[in-house]
């Protein structure tokens, strides 16, 4: 299901300094706002990106905020307050997004993992967000002075996204008086069930100045985790049939006969499925969609491939391209190449500078060069996110 990421970036981040908003001060060359916008696009189930800005801060978000590549960005006005900025971009998510994140623009380092297992969540519930258990002791106090303590058990440290069904929490904001601590609260007074899902120390929110040292810390630390690069390569092979046209990386190409095949028979996407299973060292497509289950049989094998980029996010890695070699003396995949690539770019939530597809002859040898089948090979490129 496609979900928007909903960013409230409207307030005025004071308490941090440095004479700019928070969200549009430097983070390691780049604005706050940059890398958190970076970070939830990173996640191939958002397609939309919302970002809800302060009214004055028009031309400031033009000259220093780009959209993240193949996420074009909806720019709404915010309101006086949170809950009406929450409003107001709620208010602009695309009708096609049945789920939406919202998250604290000042939470740049947010990871693929807590995002994931957040819109994970909400298969079962109308709402989820992460959360870490309150370990320290608690005390109350009073002009310097300890006054009381308080039992931790069952308390959690709030974080963001905070995530939920559109329409339910589009109802729960249209009842709600105003003034909540977040959206969670806001749900809950609907009377929204909200799932706790695992949140990350690394999390941040930057509130005060010394949070862009600790960020900056953070960040070059993830850089040099960014070394683990992983490989993976696919091979599929499938014989033709009778029929009329094979579908090669999800796109119908017409042709004398067909491709024969459990599934849908797409040799490109399966070879590409397989390369994202293998970087990730989890087998292959028969592994996750055995051909023995009848559910699978004709099914779409952009099911198979959503599954592996799923998995590729769940485990922290973002795919940073995949190329594509299509073998076969018949049909002719040059002019369909392009269209493919968008089509895969779709299924993957990549940018198409990230995918390659070209086709190659075997010089009339082997049972390609007969005319027999189409073989396929991918390779693909997963870096730690």
């Amino acid at each position: 299901m496609k979900a928007a990421a909903l960013i409230v970036a409207a307030g005025r981040g004071t308490r941090a300094g440095g004479g700019l908003p928070k969200q549009y001060r430097l983070l390691a060359g780049q604005p706050v706002l940059t890398h958190t916008l970076a970070a939830l696009a990173q996640d191939p189930a958002v397609t939309a990106l919302i970002v809800v800005i302060h009214p004055e801060d028009r031309a400031l978000f033009d000259r220093l905020i780009a959209a993240p590549a193949g996420h074009p960005l909806i720019v709404v006005d915010g309101g006086a307050t949170r809950d009406a900025s929450v409003r107001a971009g709620l208010a602009a998510v695309p009708d096609d997004c049945t789920r939406v994140l919202i998250h604290d623009a000042a939470r740049p380092l947010v990871t693929p993992r807590v995002i994931a297992s957040v819109l994970k969540a909400l298969d079962n519930t109308p709402g989820a967000a992460p959360a870490l258990p309150v370990t320290d002791a608690l005390w109350t106090g009073d002009l310097g002075q300890v006054t009381g303590t308080r039992d931790r058990d069952g308390l959690f440290r709030a974080q963001t996204p905070q995530g939920f069904h559109l329409d339910a929490i589009r109802a729960a904001h249209a009842t709600h008086p105003g003034g909540a601590a977040d959206d969670v609260e806001v749900a809950r007074a609907h009377g929204l069930d909200v799932a706790i899902t695992e949140g990350d120390e690394d999390n941040i929110k930057i509130t005060l100045p010394q949070d862009f040292a600790r960020a900056e810390r953070l960040l070059a630390a993830r850089k040099e985790q960014h070394m683990d690069l992983r490989l993976g390569n696919g091979y599929d092979v499938h014989k033709f049939c009778d029929g009329s046209g094979v579908i090669l990386c999800g796109i119908e190409v017409p042709h004398d006969k067909a491709l024969l095949g459990h599934s849908d028979a797409d040799v490109g996407m399966h070879a590409i499925t397989d390369a994202i299973y293998g970087a990730l060292a989890e087998g292959d497509i028969g592994r996750h969609f055995p051909p023995s289950d009848p559910q699978w049989k004709g099914a779409a094998s952009e099911i198979f491939l959503r599954h592996a980029v799923d998995l590729a996010a769940t485990r922290g890695f973002a795919i940073a391209n995949v190329d594509c070699t299509i073998v076969c003396e018949h049909p002719k995949i040059g002019p369909h190449a392009e269209a493919m690539r968008t089509r895969l770019a779709a299924i993957m939530g990549l940018d198409t500078a990230r995918i390659s597809v070209k086709a190659t002859t075997s010089e009339k040898l082997g049972f390609t060069g007969r005319g027999e089948g189409i073989a396929a090979l991918a390779t693909a490129a997963l870096v730690a996110a």
